[in-house]
């Protein structure tokens, strides 16, 4: 540990007690669960009585991530956008994570809007209620009314989150450090993610981004009368404060409840919620990230004709021209069944690691395509193709960059929206025509255009800074300082082996000449029982020795898997 650390440990030392207190008692839940005996499992139970031991190991770790938290629930909601990294069962556990933080207190909110806005709440809002409709871990949302009349809701940071976020990464960070020393936890690369979880919630305490991202999804969709964003404004909006247009409508989730959309209306309404998405991914390049049933609105038009309004912008996805076309790719390759390009396409968006079994890779892929493939698009099981992609990814460890993982995330729930929608409701039909669209796109002389002055800046740089680097490394050659370093992954346990084998024979041999010269000391110095007569003590003994390192090498190769692997490798 470095000195300069200590300050930070003492400094959260309270709450390194806490997280370790729940970790304990779930970590000993989890124990418990392997047990048999029930009066034994039943022994830690949660705040309504039920067994922790009697609950899934993947239900655990959210309890757990709940008890801890606002930060560690956004370490989960982190996880659930992963199941590259931590399993499909894991992550769909994960995206019921819901933080409910206790509102804070009526003379909080007043001087942060105050402290924000400048002046008193009355010289922004006609009418502000104090008390809010929903409280979120980072702020709470209040109804309102602008000096004009406007409706409007506001979202207020709570006070004091700054600190306890701050505290809460410090703490992830050492437990990050720790995390990664353990090759059980490793395979997850805890310090990426807790690196991940920094930036998500550095972006989401800063509700200028959010703003910013409203003002530019309102521009894009200003001339799609079927999506409805709530507009922003920037005055009454801070850093800790947003405040845009009430919309109202009734969340997808809750349709059903209501019923005051025939079926003809929610297959429109369907439709034009996956056009909406599609344009989003493969024409703009930039898309709401969390399409979920609550964050969708069905509101009525001027002429009543039934419209959706998006909600909650903190969450946005971005993705550049290289990513698009290579998913699109990707669902080419499964519309075609090419299994070859599909399993080379994983390789090119996912971080491979370096023991890839290419051959199993392969087939999984194989399987999938014909899998999915051979599917109508009518009936395409689009959430199952993405989830049994990402599960093939975490069996191999194949690692997807943030955006990608964001990205499959989003159209899973987005195909879960749909069909609450609509339950016969098919995204891939929606597709076909972007399809064609993609087609037109990739062959038009524009994107070669375009293809080709990027690949000649790169030459251009490249041929620019070439004869400069030969010249550094020749110059290191000629003064004698270039050295070759050499890693070897994995190969310590077979040298170590290797080293002990070869000690244990030595032991043997010296052992067999001491017993044939008859080194004293010596035992039985009458012939006795099978012949046993003038043994050399140090003899025996390193007999003793060598047959305890052998075992031992034995045991240690066995352990391994390796012991009758040497023609397959």
């Amino acid at each position: 540990m470095k000195i300069s650390s200590i300050p930070q440990l003492y400094r959260n030392l309270r709450r390194w007690q806490e997280i370790i207190s729940v970790l304990r008692r779930y970590g000993l839940a989890d124990w418990l669960s392997q047990l048999k005996l029930d009066f034994i499992r039943d022994w830690l139970k949660d705040d309504e009585g039920i067994p922790l031991a009697s609950y899934s190991r993947e239900r655990r770790i959210r309890l757990a991530l709940t008890d801890l938290g606002p930060t560690f629930i956004k370490l989960g909601q982190v996880l659930s956008l992963r199941p590259d990294l931590i399993g499909a069962e894991l992550a769909n556990e994960l995206t019921s994570l819901q933080s409910h933080v206790p509102a804070d207190k009526e003379d909080v909110v007043r001087r942060t809007v105050t402290q924000e806005l400048g002046g008193s709440i009355e010289q922004h809002f006609r009418e502000f209620s104090i008390t809010p409709i929903a409280s979120a871990s980072i702020g709470q949302v209040h109804l309102a009314k602008l000096i004009d009349g406007t409706p409007v809701v506001v979202k207020v940071q709570h006070a004091g989150i700054h600190e306890t976020v701050r505290e809460d990464l410090e703490v992830m960070a050492g437990l990050a450090t720790l995390a990664d020393r353990l090759p059980d936890l490793a395979v997850w690369k805890p310090k990426v993610l807790v690196e991940q979880l920094a930036r998500s919630l550095r972006r989401e305490l800063n509700f200028g981004r959010e703003l910013q991202n409203l003002q530019q999804f309102e521009k894009e969709f200003r001339n799609c009368p079927a999506i409805r964003i709530p507009h922003a404004f920037p005055k009454q909006s801070t850093q800790r404060i947003l405040t845009m247009e009430l919309l109202t409508g009734v969340p997808v989730n809750q349709l059903q409840e209501q019923n005051s959309c025939t079926p003809l209306e929610l297959q429109q309404l369907a439709k034009d919620c996956a056009t909406a998405y599609i344009e989003m991914i493969f024409v703009k390049g930039l898309y709401h990230a969390d399409p979920h049933p609550g964050n969708i609105l069905v509101l009525s038009d001027q002429d009543g004709k039934k419209i959706l309004g998006l909600l909650d912008f903190g969450m946005v996805g971005r993705l550049d021209d290289r990513l698009r076309e290579t998913i699109e790719e990707m669902l080419l390759a499964v519309a075609s069944r090419d299994a070859q390009l599909m399993t080379a396409l994983i390789k090119r968006v996912g971080n491979v690691p370096m023991r890839l079994d290419e051959a199993l890779l392969a087939i999984d892929v194989a399987d999938l395509v014909q899998t999915y493939g051979s599917q109508p698009l009518d009936s395409f099981d689009l959430s199952g193709a993405l989830n049994e992609v990402t599960e093939i990814m975490h069996r191999h460890q194949i690692s997807l960059p943030p955006q990608t993982s964001l990205l499959i995330k989003m159209l899973v729930t987005l195909e879960g929206t749909l069909r609450k929608l609509a339950p016969e409701f098919s995204l891939l039909e929606v597709m076909q025509p972007f399809f064609r669209r993609m087609w037109i796109r990739r062959l038009a002389p524009a994107r070669y255009t375009k293809r080709m002055r990027r690949i000649y800046l790169e030459l251009e740089s490249l041929i620019e800074t070439l004869p400069s680097q030969i010249s550094s490394v020749m110059q290191l050659v000629q003064e004698g300082r270039l050295d070759v370093h050499l890693s070897h992954k994995g190969l310590s346990p077979s040298v170590n082996r290797l080293v002990l084998g070869m000690l244990t024979s030595f032991v043997f041999l010296g052992s067999s000449i001491l017993l044939a010269m008859q080194v004293p000391p010596l035992l039985f110095m009458e012939p006795s029982w099978l012949g046993l007569h003038r043994l050399s003590v140090f003899g025996l003994i390193g007999y003793t020795i060598s047959l305890m390192g052998g075992l031992r090498l034995v045991l240690a190769i066995n352990r391994s898997g390796h012991l009758d692997r040497s023609d397959a490798d």
